[in-house]
């Protein structure tokens, strides 16, 4: 029979008798090894991903779906420049009001109509011919706002200028006319032209260029 004191058994002494033996505890350094190997194990799988990430970014992969999304967005590059050409679509630029001859007409039960817009019309800078009654086609005929009427080729040009005036307006064409000129014929929901900032301001619009994307490349 002796004495042992074996190690991890906390400086307490054991009698060791027979085959029988006292259990031993676990060295606690030995789990924050453990803790510190996973955590360390961690840490550089999360910095090697991160390099990686930032390898594709420099390297121009990364963001390839991205730039596919952002392309999508980009206007067509031929398409912008021929908006920014002020083009009606026929790849000529917009007439100025000036260059507009227009034909005012009342097709409303309301007198005076025709007079006093065709007045406002010739101040904001358009040309006004014909003024009077509607024809008996649209007299009495028009619910809306107004009817633009003009030659086929004044539908992207005149009519659209002329269509800033007059918010609600119904564009028509006639193949008929050979003349520049467009008819405005007022139905009887018009209650006045646009204001003047606002017409202004839509006109602008209408002839501006589009505003590029700054994710768009030249």
């Amino acid at each position: 029979m002796s004495m042992l004191t074996p190690p991890g058994m906390g400086g307490k002494k054991y009698r060791i008798t027979g085959d029988r033996y006292p259990r031993m505890r676990r060295p606690r350094h030995r789990r924050r090894i453990a803790l510190v190997i996973t955590a360390a194990v961690c840490a550089l799988a999360l910095a090697g991903w991160g390099t990686l990430q930032l390898i594709d970014v420099f390297g121009g992969k990364g963001g390839t779906a991205q730039a596919a999304q952002d392309k999508k967005k980009c206007p067509d590059q031929d398409g912008a420049k021929q908006a920014g050409a002020l083009s009606t679509g026929t790849g000529k630029p917009l007439p100025k009001p000036a260059d507009v001859a227009v034909n005012v007409f009342n097709a409303t039960a309301r007198g005076g109509l025709a007079k006093t817009t065709a007045d406002e019309l010739k101040k904001r800078g358009f040309k006004v011919g014909k003024v009077g009654n509607a024809p008996p086609a649209y007299d009495k005929k028009v619910k809306g706002t107004g009817v633009l009427l003009g030659a086929r080729t004044t539908a992207e040009g005149a009519q659209k200028v002329l269509g800033t005036q007059l918010e609600g307006a119904e564009p028509k064409t006639d193949d008929t006319r050979k003349t520049g000129d467009v008819d405005l014929i007022i139905g009887d929901a018009f209650k006045a032209l646009a204001e003047p900032a606002a017409a202004q301001k839509s006109l602008t619009a209408l002839t501006a260029p589009p505003k590029k994307d700054p994710r768009c490349r030249k």
